[in-house]
């Protein structure tokens, strides 16, 4: 394809200048004319003659054809009949080449009563308008349809064939031009009809687009006699205007809005009805094939925007205002509007109609199913004609071979996607009956929206009318499953939800489980179990049997390890016999998997009976199993098969020895979660060397753990309603440590529940936790206090000694022990202090007379329980205290410190007065905006009115009106300050003098003070 650069044309010639023009077309093209015969090739010099052997060709043609699709007919034995309404069907013929290119568009052959309209007739035009197809026949037989063939109306206005058809926008008038030279218009919903016998054969006509509004009805016809005709319904009847007329036959005419468009041997041309002016000439490409082989097809895109369609040229001219600048007196006289062309590019194929299609932005957000922004137009729709002769473009028509001269057999037309820029971006061949006999232009293509306001097209040949549509995503779901690629299908089957009730196609909904199981069947057959097994979920969903079939194909397959990771246990539940089936199946394959399905799956789903006697059954044959060995691996997971088992059957009991033999730290929760105490009551001792086993494995395996954290210990301690406490000590009574951790942990629980042990509580803390030992004779209370004393002076412990004695009331013996055997004076003065005994505090003066150290440390530690001046004069002159100068220095240092103390906590307490003092005179002395939106608390009215009343300022910086503050109903009056200023008033006794003395006066007179807060005090006391 070849583009061309686009350009501006302009009609800025004359009128008289047109016709010249017009003429010497005629002349220089007026010999070239002619017509192609099946028989051969004539010369017409004559355009009378012309239209005659023009319409005896349509004729004779329109007769072959129905003499040949009748014989036709009769020798495949009413093939033709047996047709589907299904468009793909006669696609077998087509190169599996392009399998791998999806198309653009779909199809489907109308049907319905249109197939038996067509039998004995062939089509020959066709308009389309607000959902309605009017189709016109060879016959002179104009036919009303809907989308889906549905004949509505039916009649016959001409004599001879359909050339050209127009609806107007509302549906409601069809226009037909014939080439027994007669243009008729039909209204379809009521009586009112026009017929216009212009004698010459009519190629085509155009009512106005507001025909059915306008009382003016008017249309615009040509044919053969080469003028273009504006008629006019007026008063006196309809008046008729030659808009064009000398520059040969009129092929084609389009009218949208207040332009027509149409189309001669020369080219094309516009006109504005506004202006009532030609406003453009868009010629035909040089060298371009005859225009009576190839027609013109006029479409237009918008209201400024045309299409032409010619022969293999496409032309885009778009429609404007011409600027006006600056007028001159050669612009003056142009048309207001002026045409580019935006776009020129030659094709490979002739052209038998086209369209604007849109093509949609990839990201273009999406609302309901529709675009959110209307696709833009940015591709041409052409139907494409391969012409089977080119000998009209060497020019070799003349030639007197007789193989040349025949009709040859046409090629299939095709719907071809053209970029604006001219590149092919998709082509389908189109499967049309009888396509080898049909020529250029026999075809038509159109443009509407159907029922669901799409756009689609139609196709119209002699013998058939096919819809195209935009191919969907159900489309395109459609064409990845022929060819397998059930993966991205099934990707945009999850995206079709989201395109809305909109993207709903004609024909079956997508069966979304259908393309799964495909799908599935399709990856088993390649042997790639995990991703069909992953597939299953979405595939199955919740039917019951489908999960069933598939889990036997796998197991078929003894790839059940595949499946088993979704097989479903709770929606859907499947049949227990599956469960069983599976679980069997890795008992004998994988005992690991077979674990965990026990521990993941619920019991209610298969025979738990049947599972633990299979199970045990596998046991029984290891022949490790009937040992207390555990090393092999089969025979642990089998028994912890058996201990999940029981425990999910509620037979814990059961469990609790393979828990056991197995050394598993879940046996105290088991215990725990069962209540199986009771059944562990004599099995104290076993219980916890059982946990320190466990505990010695974690800290050799690096964990760090308490070894005074037993959990067996805090079972036995935790329940001792179910464990007695003295059947436990008797059970640890041959491992002494454990029973300290019992007892201990016992102890820290609740002192009460080991009061009967507490003196063995006693040996065992200073046997194996020395340091707790005085914190146990602290807290404890049930100890004897003898047999602790004889048991820490077996072992010399000195401080646990003197709380003791300390607590059997020796306190003089006490005060000895740590004066002579610890020598820790400030222990003394602790054990003096907390015994609050003047009597110990002089005997431990007297110890001190005669040991200097203990005087010095007196001294320093001297406080508030003795006075130091009692202190010094206890010391004997000439006893030499080492240190005793610092002592009484500190002594000095200490009390000087405290008056510091205090006086500069006195000056900050000063300080802090001052400054709170100076802010609660600064606030209620400062003053404060007053603006004219202020209101007075009292009276709720505003402060500032005219005339001013006298207003008072209160310390709490509340402002009120004079008159609303009780007792102020005598004062003096104050002069005007507005009468001040200009001095009308004697300014005697308002200066600062006559000012303090008026608030002295207010002051007096207001006993209780700002009314506000007096309000508020009452209210409070209320």
């Amino acid at each position: 394809m070849s583009s061309e650069s686009a350009h501006v044309s302009e009609n800025e010639d004359s009128s008289n200048q047109d016709e010249h023009e017009g003429s010497e077309s005629l002349s220089e093209h007026g010999s070239e004319d002619h017509v192609s015969h099946a028989n051969g090739a004539a010369i017409v010099k004559d355009s009378h003659e012309l239209e005659k052997i023009e319409a005896e060709q349509h004729e004779s043609d329109f007769s072959d054809e129905q003499e040949g699709s009748d014989g036709e007919e009769t020798g495949k034995e009413g093939q033709e009949d047996e047709r589907s309404s299904e468009y793909d069907e006669d696609e077998d013929d087509e190169d599996d080449d392009d399998d791998d290119d999806e198309p653009a568009l779909k199809y489907e052959r109308i049907g319905g009563s249109l197939n038996d309209l067509l039998k004995k007739d062939s089509a020959s035009a066709m308009a389309i308008s607000n959902k309605l197809l009017a189709l016109g026949t060879h016959s002179g037989i104009v036919h009303i349809l809907d989308l889906t063939g549905k004949r509505i109306k039916s009649f016959k206005p001409h004599q001879a064939s359909v050339c050209d058809m127009s609806l107007d926008a509302s549906a409601d008038f069809v226009a037909t031009a014939s080439m027994d030279g007669q243009v008729v218009i039909h209204s379809l919903t009521t009586p009112e009809s026009y017929a216009f016998d212009l004698k010459r054969p009519m190629r085509t006509v155009a009512l106005d687009p507001e025909f059915a509004r306008r009382n003016s009805r008017a249309f615009v016809c040509g044919g053969m006699a080469g003028s273009l005709v504006l008629r006019e319904k007026g008063w006196l009847g309809h008046k008729e205007t030659v808009l064009h007329s000398g520059e040969g036959p009129i092929w084609h005419v389009r009218w949208r809005d207040h332009l027509i468009a149409w189309a001669n041997d020369l080219g094309v041309k516009i006109y504005d009805t506004v202006s009532q002016s030609r406003i453009t000439f868009i010629d035909r490409p040089a060298g371009s094939p005859r225009a009576d082989l190839f027609k013109c097809t006029l479409h237009w895109q918008d209201d400024s925007t045309i299409l032409i369609g010619w022969a293999d040229y496409i032309k885009v001219a778009r429609i404007r205002t011409r600027p006006r600048n600056t007028t001159t007196s050669t612009t003056a006289s142009l048309p207001s509007l002026i045409v580019e062309i935006t776009a020129t590019f030659q094709l490979d194929c002739m052209i038998s109609g086209i369209v604007p299609h849109p093509m949609p932005s990839p990201g273009a957000p999406k609302t309901n199913g529709s675009s959110a922004v209307p696709p833009a137009l940015t591709t041409f729709l052409i139907l494409a004609y391969e012409p089977p002769d080119t000998s009209f473009l060497s020019g070799n028509e003349m030639t007197e071979d007789r193989a040349q001269q025949a009709r040859k057999a046409a090629e299939r037309p095709e719907l071809r996607i053209i970029s604006r820029a001219g590149e092919e971006l998709a082509a389908d061949a189109l499967s049309i009956s009888s396509f080898q006999s049909w020529s250029c232009n026999d075809y038509v293509l159109g443009e509407l929206e159907d029922e669901k306001n799409r756009r689609c097209y139609v196709v119209l040949s002699p013998k058939d009318i096919v819809i195209v549509r935009s191919r969907d995503r159900r489309d395109h779901i459609a064409w990845l499953v022929e060819r397998k690629r059930y993966e991205e299908a099934l990707e945009e089957l999850e995206h079709l939800g989201e395109d809305g009730p909109a993207a709903e196609a004609h024909g079956p909904p997508v069966d979304a489980t259908e393309i799964g199981e495909r799908y599935i069947r399709h990856l088993v057959g390649e042997g790639d179990f995990v991703k069909a097994a992953r597939l299953c979920p979405k595939v199955c969903g919740q039917d019951t049997k489908r999960w069933e079939d598939w889990i036997f194909v796998f197991a078929q397959n003894t790839q059940l390890q595949a499946i088993t990771p979704y097989v479903p246990t709770e929606s859907p539940r499947l049949s227990h016999l599956v469960y069983e089936m599976v679980l069997g199946h890795f008992l004998t394959h994988d005992k690991h998997a077979l674990l965990q399905m026990i521990k993941d799956w619920p019991r209610e789903i298969y025979d738990i009976h049947a599972v633990i006697v299979a199970v045990q059954s596998e046991l029984d044959r290891l022949p490790s199993s009937s040992s207390t060995s555990t090393s092999a691996p089969d025979s642990v997971l089998l028994m912890e098969c058996l201990a999940e088992l029981f425990t999910a059957n509620r037979q814990p009991g059961k469990a609790l020895p393979f828990f056991l033999r197995l050394r598993r730290s879940n046996v105290f929760d088991l215990i725990r979660e069962h209540n199986l105490f009771t059944d562990v009551q004599d099995q104290a001792l076993l219980l916890v060397e059982f946990d320190y086993e466990l505990i010695e494995k974690r800290r050799k395996e690096g964990e760090e753990v308490d070894p005074e954290q037993s959990d067996a210990i805090t079972l036995l301690v935790d329940h001792t309603h179910s464990i007695p406490v003295a059947r436990v000590v008797k059970q640890l009574q041959s491992r002494q440590y454990y029973l300290f951790l019992y007892l201990d942990a016992l102890f820290a629980k609740d002192p009460h529940l080991a009061f009967d042990f507490a003196d063995l509580q006693v040996t065992l803390y200073a046997e194996y936790a020395t340091p707790r030992l005085i914190d146990y004779l602290r807290a404890s209370s049930y100890y004897n206090l003898e047999a602790a004393y004889n048991v820490c002076k077996g072992r010399d412990l000195v401080p646990e000694m003197v709380f003791l004695l300390g607590r059997m009331g020796n306190n003089k013996k006490a005060l000895t022990l740590i004066i002579e055997r610890l020598g820790d004076v400030h222990r003394a003065i602790e054990f003096a202090k907390e015994q609050s005994d003047d009597d110990l505090w002089e005997d431990l003066l007297k110890y001190s007379e005669t040991r200097p150290a203990f005087i010095r440390g007196l001294l320093e530690n001297v406080g508030a329980e003795i006075d130091p001046i009692r202190l010094i004069r206890r010391i004997k002159n000439g006893l030499e205290i080492p240190g005793l100068k610092e002592a009484l220095i500190k002594i000095l240092h200490d009390f000087h410190l405290q008056i510091s103390l205090l006086e500069g906590c006195q000056t900050i307490l000063n300080g802090d007065s001052s400054d709170l003092a100076k802010t609660r005179q600064k606030g209620q002395t400062g003053g404060f905006f007053v603006t004219a939106k202020n209101t007075c608390p009292m009276c709720s009215e505003l402060l500032l009115r005219t005339p001013q009343d006298l207003l008072l300022l209160f310390l709490c910086r509340h402002v009120a009106h004079a008159c609303c503050v009780a007792g102020t109903e005598d004062l003096p009056e104050q002069p005007d300050p507005g009468l001040l200023r200009v001095g009308l008033v004697d300014p005697v006794g308002v200066g600062m003098s006559g000012k303090i003395a008026f608030a002295s006066v207010v002051r007096a007179k207001v006993h209780q003070g700002c009314p506000v807060c007096h309000k508020k005090v009452e209210g409070d006391r209320m």
